[in-house]
């Protein structure tokens, strides 16, 4: 009998769903566990600041707290003297910026203290201490922070990555004509979406490379390029081959974002801007609405992506065109580089013409 019964299919469908609730509410609870610990040091750092004089937390002052709490509250294991202090700076760095706020006015740009708290108490402790290390004395970078955890799901490692990468100041700056010519609020989230420069430092490549050679390099760590690019982005293509009548056109590289319901055509150039790198990509972007939007899908988005621009020039190449088209930069300071091998041609004529004394 217990053959028939763990044979039958809607009994080992059951099990399996059982397994996934039951994982599911193990990670609900851990989440509510991390919300309500941050509660908790959120008090006591409140507690720190605002009851004790900053002349009565001298350098003794975390030991003897530390010993303290520890005798009157055993089951904490979490209340060391370094772990105070940072419980300290939690309730002051979100305090600076939570103080800042208009108390009556709550929008997408200027979010309730609710709002703002919640997000604070979803991210992990371990987390902010790491955003506490590099964003102490900026608030509104720790907040950013946050809040893109919250949204990305971001592992230490990646949080980590992105504070040394300095997102906070690369996001959104892309010289872009959003503004006039997609509707709000599209046009924000689209200028959101952007950065500049682009890190490609995860990238290894020959010292004088090619614009083949950068784009072969960028498809074979797609997982890392759309990670950089941000969240929402899925990969179409490389030299993504569209129809125009009966010319063939080849996009460097094609995706879709899920946020924003678009295609976007990214190009990217090897040296610096020049004004004609709009006009092909304007003509891709256009190709792109006319043969592959679909009902339900927003305006195909351009993004060029350059060695280097001067700003001012690139935002007066802009000013011409209709489509959403938007241009930044690359960087691959820390990229690996490498000694590019020689070609065939170098090969023979080094063995032609051996060096002397050989």
């Amino acid at each position: 009998m217990n053959t028939l019964i763990t044979s039958d299919s809607s009994y080992r469908e059951w099990l399996t769903e059982l397994s996934k609730r039951y994982r599911s509410s193990q990670i609900r609870a851990a989440v509510k566990v991390n919300e309500e610990l941050l509660r908790f040091y959120w008090q006591l750092g409140r507690d720190i600041v605002e009851r004790l004089p900053e002349n009565k937390r001298g350098s003794a002052f975390f030991d003897k707290l530390s010993i303290d709490l520890s005798r009157i509250l055993p089951d904490i294991h979490s209340l060391s003297p370094r772990n105070l202090r940072y419980i300290k700076k939690f309730y002051s760095i979100y305090n600076q910026y939570i103080k800042k706020l208009p108390q009556l006015v709550a929008n997408k740009t200027n979010p309730s203290i609710d709002a703002i708290l919640h997000d604070i108490f979803q991210v992990p402790w371990g987390h902010h201490r790491f955003i506490i290390d590099k964003c102490y004395h900026e608030p509104e970078k720790a907040l950013f922070f946050v809040q893109k955890t919250v949204e990305n799901g971001w592992s230490r490692a990646m949080l980590l990555n992105f504070l040394d990468t300095d997102l906070y100041a690369r996001q959104g700056k892309a010289i872009t004509n959003f503004a006039k010519t997609l509707p709000e609020p599209t046009s924000e989230l689209a200028q959101q979406l952007t950065k500049d420069p682009y890190q490609f430092d995860f990238l290894t490549i020959s010292e004088q490379y090619k614009e083949k050679e950068l784009k072969d390099a960028l498809v074979d760590n797609i997982t890392k390029l759309l990670l950089e690019l941000g969240t929402g982005f899925a990969f179409m293509g490389r030299e993504y081959r569209m129809l125009a009548g009966e010319k063939e056109v080849f996009a460097d590289l094609l995706f879709y974002n899920t946020h924003l319901h678009c295609y976007v055509v990214a190009e990217v150039k090897v040296g610096d801007f020049e004004a004609s790198h709009l006009g092909q990509l304007s003509a891709y972007v256009s190709i792109a609405d006319a043969t592959m939007k679909h009902a339900g899908d927003n305006q195909t988005i351009g993004l060029l992506i350059c060695k280097n621009k001067d700003n001012v020039f690139a935002q007066y190449a802009l000013e011409g065109y209709r489509q959403p088209l938007g241009i930044s930069e690359y960087d691959l300071s820390s990229a690996q580089i490498t000694k590019a091998l020689p070609s065939i041609a170098e090969i023979e004529q080094r063995l032609r013409c051996p060096a002397s004394g050989a």
